[in-house]
This record gives structure tokens, sequence and C-alpha cells, in this order.
């Protein structure tokens, strides 16, 4: 059994149904789970953000060292601000070694991708799990605890790429949502990308159960998840998204792609199927609580409505909407409606980072601009990037809240910096009203320590850079 303690946690918001804020509280954790949140019993504190030692020089440990003993980790969190454990939504991480390219820079979404392909076609195993040590590591030390990442690109001998995510995942205790994504349309098609990264549906029905089989983890901590995830309508046939909902239902997993993100792709659905977005995706039986939808934004009032009466999630990534002038989504009508809406920073070339803290910012600063008072609060916000997207995973009943039973996923942050004085009298608000700069204290998965002091604890940061500055290299040798 393995055990954690947080001792003195001056702030708990719990993000649950009650939205309960505790004051000076314990948190304890056993085998991945809370098992206590109680009050603190006033104890010879150490030092704050310290793991707490054995007793005195006479070998005598005091009363509070003592009961300290029992666990295998114990944490101070005096002064500390407590949240649970950020979940991201929606995110492409092998995009990390393509972002800030300047040729890119002022282009919307259709020349963008048609651009990057030229880049993304060249990746492999090395590619990929480099560039999830890089995003996953920044999601870490900014509080996720949780990723989801759409990844539907997979170009021919590039090896095992969701093991190279894994093999990722694991190294830095990421709770890891794969996908398997797919595209087959090509140029010669109709579609975007290339010839070399798109496959047959044989193919990819193949190659999906398999990796069902291999990441669907259903128990209840599990690290490992799997969605079945068609890129989008313009790069995959009516016959691949079918032929995916079907297997997804039968092997009981979610379903996930992009939708309403451009004009574009709404000009694409009308002029060959004659549908708008939303309506070609129904017609494919592709709405339900078991599917979500990257951005959502060009929605109409009809469309709005009939996601939230299938319980259909959509995950909104302002920045990368942002970047690519795609547009503002209408999530304070989302809200009122009851559509689950979650938050994700998407891929980190249109983002162009892995912070779903500045995402959580950014998306409080924006609504405010565009909808005034009807915009969504600073701790709605919160609950969007925390029970909102684990409601998107499927997972509300265990992770996105601090309440006893649930794993144990959540991350710490010493209010007494410089950069939060005068801004924690409503901590449930502050880090999308005033923000974070700089990583967390600690981050927290599972019940096991995965940042510390601001920095991995589980990987050598200065390792990563290194190794990933060399495959950055060759990976765009021919065009930079």
């Amino acid at each position: 059994m393995s055990r954690l303690l947080v001792k003195n946690i001056d702030t708990l918001v719990s993000c649950d149904n009650d939205d309960h804020v505790y004051n000076h509280v314990d948190l304890v954790c056993e085998d991945g789970r809370i098992c206590a949140i109680r009050p603190h019993e006033d104890s010879p504190a150490v030092r704050s953000g310290s793991c707490c030692t054995s007793g005195d020089s006479s070998g005598h440990m005091p009363k509070s060292d003592a009961a300290e003993a029992e666990y295998d980790t114990v944490i101070d969190g005096t002064g500390m601000l407590c949240y649970p454990g950020l979940v991201n939504a929606h995110h492409h991480l092998y995009q990390i070694f393509s972002r800030n390219l300047p040729q890119v820079q002022n282009m919307e979404l259709f020349d963008w991708l048609t651009t990057l392909y030229e880049v993304w076609k060249n990746l492999n195993e090395d590619t990929i799990r480099l560039s999830s040590l890089v995003g996953i590591g920044e999601l870490m030390k900014n509080g996720c605890t949780t990723i989801f990442d759409h990844h539907y690109v997979f170009p021919e001998n590039g090896g095992d790429l969701l093991a190279a995510q894994w093999q990722a995942a694991e190294m830095l205790g990421a709770r890891m949502h794969f996908s398997r994504g797919s595209m087959d349309l090509s140029k010669k098609d109709g579609g975007l990308p290339p010839d070399s990264v798109v496959q047959s549906v044989d193919e990819i029905m193949k190659d999906s159960v398999r990796l069902v089989e291999k990441y669907q983890d259903n128990s209840f901590t599990s690290m490992h998840r799997i969605a079945l995830a068609p890129c989008s309508p313009f790069s995959v046939s009516s016959d691949l998204l079918r032929e995916s909902a079907k297997l997804a239902r039968s092997c009981h997993v979610r379903l996930h792609t992009h939708l309403c993100e451009t004009k574009d792709e709404e000009r694409f659905t009308l002029e060959h199927f004659g549908l708008r977005p939303v309506a070609y995706m129904e017609s494919l039986d592709w709405l339900g609580p078991d599917v979500w939808f990257a951005h959502g934004i060009h929605l109409n009032d009809e469309e709005i409505q009939l996601l939230a009466d299938t319980g259909t999630g959509v995950c909104h990534c302002p920045i990368s909407n942002m970047k690519l002038s795609s547009g503002i989504a209408r999530i304070p009508d989302m809200l009122k409606a009851g559509v689950h809406v979650g938050l994700g920073v998407d891929g980190s070339a249109s983002n162009d980072g892995s912070n779903l803290l500045e995402e959580m910012r950014v998306c409080f600063l924006l609504h405010r601009l565009n909808s005034s008072k009807a915009a969504p609060d600073g701790y709605q916000v919160l609950k969007m990037a925390t029970i909102g997207s684990a409601a998107l995973l499927g997972r509300e009943h265990e992770i996105g809240s601090l309440e006893t039973g649930k794993c144990a996923d959540f991350f710490l942050i010493d209010s007494h910096r410089l950069e939060l004085v005068g801004a924690c009298y409503d901590p449930k608000s502050v880090l999308a009203t005033v923000g974070l700069k700089g990583a967390v204290d600690w981050t927290v998965v599972n019940g096991k320590v995965t940042v510390e002091h601001g920095r991995l604890a589980g990987a050598d940061e200065e390792k990563i850079v290194a190794d990933a500055d060399e495959e950055l290299k060759r990976y765009l040798a021919d065009i930079m």
C-alpha cells in the first residue's frame, strides 16, 4: 500500500457538485485514491514544500512525526492552494516539433494544414516519443494530470507511434488517453493530406481493434484509455466515420473528431453532402454522450440545443481558435443550454504551447471581451478545465474534482509567491482571472508526485531538451 499525506493545506478548492472550499485541511491518499479530506490538527510544521523525514538525533520521534511516518510521502501544504488536476481534453502532441514555424504564422486552417502535412509526413517513433515528453512535461508543470491526445497522422513505415507515446507518458507518470485517429482522404480524393499519411478503412479498423485491446483499461484508477478519432469531415470518408462509430460502440470506447472549426469546413460539408457539419455527423450516428467534438465554433442555436439534448460534448480551444483566426466559440450559450464543455490546448503548432493554465486565463478574458456579463466567471472556467473535461472523457466519477474515493490527482501552488500577492481572496477564480506565472509547485497523479518544486520529478529535463533538440534537427532538416 502506498500512502501520501498533504498536511495543513491552506485552501483546497474541490470543484465538486457543491463547490466546497476547505481551509486548513489534510489530504490523505492511499493507493492512488483520496481516502480523506480532514481538518488539520496543529503540529510543528516542516519547512514549506519539503518532504518529511525521520526524528531527532536521539532517535526519538515527536508525536506528529510518528504519525507522519505511516506515510510514504508527506508534503507540507502550509500556505498552499490545492486544486484538482487539470484535464486536457484535446491536444496533438506531435505538433510540438512544428510550433512557431515562420512559414505558417499568418495562415488559416486549410492552408496551414496543407503546408504542415509536408512536415508531419516525416514522423517516426523518436519524434513521437520526444515530442510527447516535451508536451506532457509542460502540461504537468502547469497542473495538468490527464491528457487526451488526438493523434491521426500515421506515416508509412513510421513505426508503432502510440507505443512511443505511452513510453513517454509512463516515464513522466501522466494519466493518458490515447486516440486511434485516422485519415483516408488524400489530395487525390479531394482531401488535404498527402498520400503517405492516409490509410484504407480496412487498415484503420484492423489497427483500431489492436490498439483498443492494448490500451483500453476500464479500471477505476486506469492510467491509459483510448478513443477512436477520425480527423475531420474534410479528411475522412463517410464510410470511415460510420465504421468508426460502429466499432467504438461495440468496444465501448469513446468517439472524437474536429467539428465546426472553420467556415471552410462548413462549405465543404454543404458542397459534398448537402448538410451542415452537425447534421452530417448526426446522419452517421456521431451524436451522443459517448462523443465529443473539438472546437464547435460555428454552431447555430438549433445545433447547440441538439448537442445538449443528445449529451454530445465540446472541447473549447480558445488560443488555437484565435491564432488560426477560426472564430470565437459560443461558450456562454453552450453552458446555458447544458452542453458538456471542457477545455483543451489543441496542437502546439496552433497554440504554441501546452499550458492549460494559460488556456484558462485566455478563455476567461476572451469571453469577457466578447460576451461581457454573460461570460463564464473564473471559477466556471476552472470547472471547465477539471470536471468539465473529465466528463468529456467519461471519467467525471473518477477524476476532475477532489472528493473522497476519487483518484488522487491534484496540484499545489504556493500562495505566497510574489505574483499572487493580493490575488488569493477568491481562490476559486484566481487561476483564470489573475493566472499563474511560472510552474506549479507540486503535481500529483494517482497519488504519486510527478512535479516537485516546479520540476519534473521522474525525468531529467535537461536530457529531454537535449535529445529533443537533436531530433528536431533531423525532423526539420528539409525546411529550416
